[in-house]
């Protein structure tokens, strides 16, 4: 009788453990899980002040360095795609009919909300991260590795029972939610055609698009927030064969240069060599390098640069630059 009790009692703690995971076994099989391929989609939410820009995102990876992110815009349903294939990274903007291409490490080495493997070398890189169960799943709060925004610094990773990522949360050194992933489904095992990830195919799954587009710049939109003793001292409007471009100088202690364009769609796709990083900004991707930070929104290119402010007082100032002016 004492065997058979203690026989069921082994039973029951066999049982019982039978489901649970720590954290190395939740670590190496998501690894295993996403070595080969994956897809996944879910919404992006990027918080700047009071004002929070919603994205649709879908991301493809398959082994051996290709990577596929779309990024649609849910207030204007505009879409941007970060391509890496053998030939270099792309940041497509499809309603322009251009692309730029970067000669970058992108997406290695640096976080990366979107990317599962990233996520997990997050975990891995961070010795000091933390690992809690909770009543749905796991959660490993890690530190972030953003180089070019030094102010988010950490993430909450929520992991279902089933061993998902499900949702990602990136908290500034206040613990305020920057950035928020809700990952709504995950394919461990696509199919992709043999041109998938190739630039021209790409460019070619996107019908024709609107976009937000004005030959005239009725007025200057000026940034709300200016480095400490730093003033306007010049600006200046130029007529284009496409359009009109604003040049405003500011000089002080923090000089720089921004420069507002109207956007124009190209006649033919064209690809733009450029340097730097592709950077998501608010409601848009943009290119960042170390003095300089390029994007459009709005119908109008934007470029500040500054031979002295780092990469995150560019980001200050250009977060900053919200008002809309008149288009006609």
């Amino acid at each position: 009788m004492k065997k058979i009790f203690l026989f069921l009692f082994a039973m029951i703690i066999f049982l019982t453990g039978c489901g649970k995971y720590n954290e190395k076994d939740i670590v190496n099989e998501i690894s295993k899980k996403i070595k080969k391929s994956y897809m996944l989609s879910g919404e992006l939410a990027i918080t700047n002040n009071d004002d929070v820009y919603n994205y649709d995102i879908e991301v493809s990876y398959k082994k051996d360095n290709y990577y596929k992110v779309s990024m649609t815009n849910m207030a204007n349903g505009h879409t941007q795609v970060i391509l890496k294939n053998d030939d270099g990274v792309y940041v497509l903007t499809p309603a322009l009919n251009k692309s730029f291409k970067f000669q970058s490490d992108w997406p290695y080495e640096h976080s990366q909300i979107y990317l599962l493997e990233a996520l997990i070398n997050d975990i891995k890189n961070d010795k000091e991260h933390k690992f809690e169960e909770v009543e749905k799943g796991y959660n490993f709060t890690t530190k972030v590795n953003y180089p070019n925004n030094r102010l988010l610094v950490n993430q909450k990773i929520f992991i279902d029972k089933d061993l998902n990522i499900k949702e990602v949360k990136i908290y500034d050194s206040n613990d305020t939610i920057k950035m928020e992933l809700d990952i709504k489904d995950i394919d461990y095992s696509p199919t992709f055609k043999d041109d998938y990830f190739k630039l021209n195919y790409v460019m070619e799954s996107f019908e024709e698009l609107d976009v937000v587009e004005s030959s005239n710049l009725d007025d200057s939109i000026y940034p709300l927030l200016l480095p400490t003793n730093t003033t306007l001292s010049n600006s200046e409007k130029i007529t284009t064969d496409t359009g009109e471009r604003i040049i405003m100088t500011f000089e002080g202690d923090k000089p720089f240069l921004l420069v507002e364009e109207t956007s124009n769609v190209m006649d033919e796709f064209t690809v733009i060599p450029t340097y730097g990083e592709p950077y998501m900004f608010m409601d848009t991707l943009g290119v960042m390098t170390d003095n300089s930070l390029s994007w459009t929104s709005g119908g109008i290119d934007y470029y500040i640069v500054s031979d002295v402010m780092g990469k995150d007082e560019l980001i200050e100032i250009a977060q900053s630059i919200s008002s809309v002016p008149t288009l006609k």
